[in-house]
């Protein structure tokens, strides 16, 4: 069945039976100007034309409108809805005021053309997101801000991982993603749902050459800080780069966090390109197979002990309430810490432990 689109016009016609009706300025969304639309029998095996993709779920879909950064060609809205409220009244609303036409396939038909992902009721026919060159990520130098951070990533392939670690990123404060174009996953629907919509407010970057790219940000004086599991055999013997607790970091100057990809980690070449290795310590003697954590998660724990050392983060209060809650913890918390190395602290994890 062959869609014709009559852009600008009040409806969309296919083989002569109308399929969507563009609301009235004085309809309200969810209203009975709802109800009165009819619902669409898109063909099981429709894809979409013109290089355009098929976001899906709630937030992604919103907040692609509010962003207003993507061409969106339709909302598809799930119809068997008498009415419409909060956060789809809004998309309905916004859809409208930008004469984005709306279509109502039934959820079985939703389902197909989303692949059966997640989604909410909710797709948007829109154009790609692609990674900007890194140069335009703008030439933000250390004495511009001495806590700026941007993550770096090296070959993360899983579209939910990509977008589970854009979601704590956004979350946390991150001022910039840096991607590698090779090996990397694309920016896809999967990665905007797995993000919550993250994807579509934030800047991502990327770029052929990682390593010239580190080294130049170096350069300028910023501090490069790999990653790493517990100290094994993927950290050679022979290697100099200090390998330390995240939670003794000390952000004095704009960082470069880089994390690599979900089975090997860091390239050797990455690796050899940084300054410094963090790593995540666990808890208990951990069996083969279990040494390691998601890269997602890992990018949670690295990027909340990092941002939480930013001037003004917001649980900063909540901190301070706890401390004069707590009097007797207050020396081991606000002792000055004297770096020995760039991004290590003075004193060991442990015997921080025991101080507190």
């Amino acid at each position: 069945m062959r869609l014709l689109a009559l852009f600008g016009s009040a409806t969309w016609c296919c083989s002569g039976r109308l399929l969507v009706r563009h609301f009235s300025q004085a309809a309200r969304p969810g209203g009975e100007e709802l109800s009165r639309l009819p619902f669409d029998d898109l063909a099981p095996g429709w894809r979409s034309a013109g290089g355009l993709e098929l976001l899906f779920g709630l937030s992604p879909c919103l907040l692609a409108l509010r962003a207003a950064r993507r061409r969106v060609a339709r909302l598809l809205l799930q119809a068997g809805r008498a009415g419409l409220q909060g956060e789809r009244a809004e998309l309905l609303r916004a859809a409208e005021e930008r004469g984005i036409p709306i279509l109502r396939p039934r959820r079985r038909k939703l389902d197909a053309l989303s692949r059966y992902q997640v989604h909410q009721g909710v797709c948007l026919e829109v154009s790609p997101l692609r990674p900007r060159p890194w140069t335009e990520a703008g030439e933000a130098r250390p004495g511009d801000d001495p806590q700026q951070l941007w993550l770096v990533l090296e070959g993360l392939q899983d579209p939910r991982n990509l977008g589970a670690v854009l979601r704590s990123a956004h979350f946390l404060g991150v001022d910039k993603v840096i991607t590698s174009r090779r090996n990397s996953c694309p920016l896809t629907p999967v990665v905007s749902k797995a993000s919550a919509g993250a994807l579509e407010v934030m800047d991502v970057f990327s770029t052929d050459d990682l390593t010239g790219f580190m080294q130049a940000k170096a350069l300028q004086g910023w501090l490069v800080a790999g990653t790493v599991g517990c100290p094994g055999p993927e950290i050679p013997h022979s290697s100099e780069i200090p390998v330390i607790s995240c939670l003794e970091f000390l952000w004095d100057r704009p960082t470069l966090l880089v994390l690599g990809n979900e089975g090997s980690g860091l390239s050797q070449e990455v690796q050899a390109s940084c300054q410094l290795l963090l790593t995540i310590l666990p808890r208990r003697q951990l069996p083969p197979g279990l040494e390691s954590l998601n890269v997602s998660v890992a990018a949670g724990i690295l990027l909340h002990s990092i941002c939480s050392q930013r001037k003004g983060f917001p649980a900063e209060g909540e901190r301070e309430q706890l401390l004069q809650d707590t009097p007797e913890s207050s020396a081991t918390f606000k002792e000055p810490r004297v770096a020995q190395h760039p991004g290590l602290s003075s004193g060991s994890e442990t015997e921080r432990q025991n101080a507190g």
